[in-house]
């Protein structure tokens, strides 16, 4: 397994508050797979993001109102 980082920036569509952020996972060595990661980052981070900066807004933050942009990925050992 190797661990990566990567750089990104989440948005909502209602919710003004943008996460500008990092992830990291393990995987397989190999290329990453974009579409994968940005569904593990809404599920493990962004989610829970809005989720905390929700408090003026009704109802229940969905994965589909949050849009992700991977700006770099990278092996990490830190």
């Amino acid at each position: 397994m190797t661990t990566y980082i990567a750089h990104f920036t989440a948005r909502h569509r209602i919710i003004p508050t943008e996460q500008n952020s990092i992830f990291i996972w393990q995987q397989e060595s190999g290329e990453v797979d974009i579409t994968l990661l940005v569904n593990k980052i809404k599920r493990e981070s962004a989610l829970h993001f809005y989720s905390l900066v929700a408090d003026n807004y009704e109802g229940e933050v969905q994965l589909d109102d949050i849009d992700i942009t991977v700006h770099e990925t990278m092996p990490f050992s830190g």
